[in-house]
């Protein structure tokens, strides 16, 4: 066990003095297994809701383009916004979440994100559409960072794995049928119709919360909420993304330069607070919380730009309709939907480390088939490899996500669910950017032309041998967390 140092000794004593400590919530052992399956159905409802709308969005962007008369800038923001909120509310929302309630948070974030998705569906202009996508993000934080703060909650360690298993899964449901149904709405309803369908989801999912999940985990409530750092961190992922989505420019440099300067500030000023949004000791003294969203970090960095690679080489290369690459696409996340809650169960079971270092091996692995693709390469290999990725990522996800929540204390699950998010947008942002910084150094700004296949192919294979190699360094990082359980930074005892 990792224990605080003297400050964060002084100050808990202090704090004995001037805090009253609420009754602890009810031990996840002690609570109702109606109640458990009640946060499993809601959290999986609402982890399916959110990716489902990104995998689906990007079918729609043509049709709002043309309907808003939007260049490829204006569409990126459409895609973008929603992205950068989240990340930027993530950590905040999750110490929040701490603080005054999970359940309550998660509750008002998904009231928030329906309430967001019926204006968008009416949306009058590009500027109201993206403004509302930022909203649409502010609630989607709120949702994703206590969804597994939820179910770590409510489900004991040896339930957990299974119970996190099946939440990632609906993930990746969401990730499979978005381009599918999402592509039918589109074609015969238009674009408005994908926010019309997250509306009486998320009311669901609302009067769900409201009337069949009882209870409240907040176990630092009377803390303070730290408002300055929260900015910070906010400005601080806002550079750094906007910064990796516009390399290799100068613009981009500056703004990833000025956003490491505010990371060493924001390092500096949580260190100082009295009870910080991000507690930076959960990763630089607890070695399976820092090692294990590193690996996050790296695995998403490697993988996320994986479909968009091979839908653009079905399209371009291998001259298939949008429709014919989905249904290509959708054998890597039918694997991991599958896989998932076997995965998770394993974990239980087996060391979440040696589970989640193999899947990013067999991952790897699966990057570096990619790397020999060919104008001639058949859809069978291409389907391989796929799949070989696929069932990487569902051995290293739930395990990796069960070992992160089981080394923290009750008191950081908010924290701890937020950080694995912001893992995951980070991740997919850096993926993209080192994506766009092959394409501009390989082909520049032009379109891709026939003439442009061979520079397209080249840049195609470089970035799939950097990828492979991302994620055979991850499967370094992700065994030198060591074993489970060990290094947990526990709540001070009052």
């Amino acid at each position: 066990m990792v224990e605080g140092d003297g400050l964060e000794n002084r100050y808990s004593e202090q704090s004995e003095s001037r805090v009253r400590i609420p009754p602890s919530p009810p031990a996840s052992s002690s609570v109702p297994a109606l109640n458990r399956r009640s946060a499993l159905v809601v959290t999986a409802l609402a982890s399916f809701l959110t990716p489902f709308m990104g995998s689906s969005m990007n079918l729609a962007l043509p049709s709002i383009g043309r309907e808003f008369s939007l260049n490829a800038v204006g569409l990126g923001w459409v895609a973008s916004a929603y992205i950068l909120s989240a990340a930027m509310f993530l950590v905040p929302m999750g110490r929040l979440a701490d603080l005054v309630g999970r359940k309550k948070i998660f509750g008002w974030g998904i009231l928030l994100y329906t309430a967001a998705s019926a204006v968008l569906a009416v949306s009058p202009s590009a500027a109201i559409l993206i403004a509302f996508r930022v909203v649409q993000g502010v609630g989607g934080a709120m949702v994703f960072g206590t969804a597994v703060a939820l179910l770590t909650s409510v489900y004991p360690a040896g339930e957990r794995g299974r119970a996190l298993g099946f939440n990632t899964a609906a993930v990746y449901l969401g990730l499979s049928l978005g381009p599918v149904v999402g592509g039918i709405l589109t074609q015969h309803f238009g674009w408005r119709s994908l926010f019309w369908t997250q509306v009486p989801i998320g009311l669901l999912i609302v009067a769900l919360v409201v009337w069949n999940f009882k209870g409240e985990w907040a176990e630092a409530r009377g803390e303070r909420f730290d408002l300055a750092g929260s900015v910070f961190f906010a400005l601080t992922l806002l550079a750094l993304m906007v910064g990796f989505s516009r390399l290799p420019s100068g613009l981009g440099v500056g703004l990833i330069l000025a956003g490491t300067a505010l990371a060493s500030a924001f390092v500096v000023l949580e260190k100082r607070a009295k009870a910080p949004v991000f507690n930076v000791r959960l990763l630089t003294r607890n070695r399976v919380y820092g090692f294990s969203n590193l690996a996050a970090l790296i695995n998403y960095c490697a993988t996320s730009a994986l479909s968009f690679l091979v839908s653009l080489y079905l399209q371009y290369i291998k001259g298939l309709s949008p429709q014919a690459a989905g249904l290509v696409l959708i054998a890597q996340p039918v694997v991991m939907t599958l896989f998932s809650p076997l995965a998770g169960k394993l974990s239980d079971r087996k060391d979440p480390r040696i589970l989640a270092s193999a899947g990013m091996a067999l991952s790897s692995l699966g990057l570096l088939v990619f790397a020999f693709l060919e104008e001639d390469t058949s859809i069978v290999f291409i389907v391989a490899g796929l799949l070989l990725v696929g069932f990487g990522f569902a051995l290293f996800s739930s395990p990796n996500t069960n070992a992160v929540m089981g080394s923290v204390d009750k008191k950081f699950y908010g924290v701890a669910s937020a950080t694995l998010g912001t893992m995951r947008l980070v991740g997919q942002m850096m993926s993209l950017a080192i994506v766009m910084m092959l394409f501009s150094v390989a082909i520049g700004q032009a379109r891709i032309t026939p003439a442009l296949y061979g520079p397209f192919l080249v840049s195609l294979r470089v970035a799939f041998i950097v990828f492979a190699f991302l994620c055979f360094v991850g499967v370094f990082a992700s065994l030198a967390r060591g074993k489970n359980h060990k290094d947990i930074i526990h709540a001070p005892k009052r």
